[in-house]
């Protein structure tokens, strides 16, 4: 069952890119968007199951949407720098890697073979997040469409904010319907301080993505149940599957650009980033 539960979050934060390309707006307004939808959905939620908030609870949650506010923020940057197609696949990968090294390092989670099953497919994952990352030298107009520099260092604080975001939930060891709202408190205050200069408020392609930020809170609730049943590492990768939507769907959908030998690198370096996440699902499954 917690496998299963762990697909909804793929299924919701795979369309996460597709639904705020098409809202629209800059990495902080759509930032603060999806901010007040998970809020929204917070408190529904909170609503609905009047679960026990105690102060473990609030600060665990706070702290967590902190982490999330600069996860999110700086992969909306990427997306912006780079693509769609090329930061998700990029992102999946650093974060499964990242989230794996958590269950092993801090938690425990890996024991005999698993070691050399984990290494393998995080190895695995990285050469897929490579290759989604290959350009093809020959079509000038990428070069020039493209900016690296920002899209690989928003992709590295990401990936940091990303990591702590489900770290110290899993840490704090909280109820999981509990949490989602005061985190969502913790990402809105994220958010408003990263973007208060630009005033994002003002502008509608925020609004537009408070939608973006209720299918995010969807996914959310769900990965944090999943993990509470199947550990960090493995619900963490299953929740990333959700690539294939968002990596293809930005190719066929939003009209992102690609040559044929750019396909060929995302479709092998998403097969690797797959395969290595199914593979660190399996270990324990």
């Amino acid at each position: 069952m917690g496998i299963l539960i762990a697909l909804i979050p793929a299924i919701a934060w795979g369309s996460i890119g597709l639904i705020s390309g098409h809202m629209g707006g800059s990495a902080r307004q759509q930032t603060l968007g999806m901010t007040m939808g998970a809020l929204v959905f917070g408190l529904i939620l909170w609503i609905v199951k009047q679960p026990s908030l105690t102060t473990a609870v609030w600060v665990t949650g706070i702290i967590s949407g902190l982490f999330w506010s600069v996860g999110q923020g700086q992969q909306f940057t990427s997306m912006k720098a780079i693509g769609i197609s090329r930061t998700t696949p990029m992102s999946t990968g650093m974060q499964l890697v990242a989230n794996a090294l958590a269950g092993v390092l801090l938690f425990n989670e890996w024991h005999g073979k698993m070691y050399w099953i984990g290494s393998i497919s995080v190895i695995v994952l990285i050469a897929g997040a490579v290759l989604t990352s290959l350009t093809d030298r020959s079509d000038p107009n990428r070069r020039l469409s493209e900016n690296w520099g920002v899209g690989i260092r928003a992709l590295i604080l990401s990936t940091i904010g990303y990591a702590g975001y489900t770290i110290v939930v899993h840490y704090g060891n909280v109820d999981a319907q509990a949490v989602v709202m005061p985190q969502a408190i913790g990402m809105l205050i994220g958010a408003l301080v990263w973007s208060f200069k630009d005033k994002p408020w003002t502008q509608r392609a925020t609004y537009r993505n408070i939608i973006t930020g209720l299918v995010w809170g969807v996914g959310n609730l769900f990965m944090f149940m999943a993990m509470a049943q199947i550990g960090q590492a493995i619900a963490y990768s299953l929740s990333q599957m959700g690539i294939v939507i968002s990596t293809f769907g930005s190719i066929y959908l939003l009209g992102e650009r690609k040559t044929k030998r750019e396909m060929v690198y995302v479709i092998v370096g998403s097969i690797l980033v797959i395969i290595g996440g199914v593979a660190l699902s399996l270990m324990k499954a």
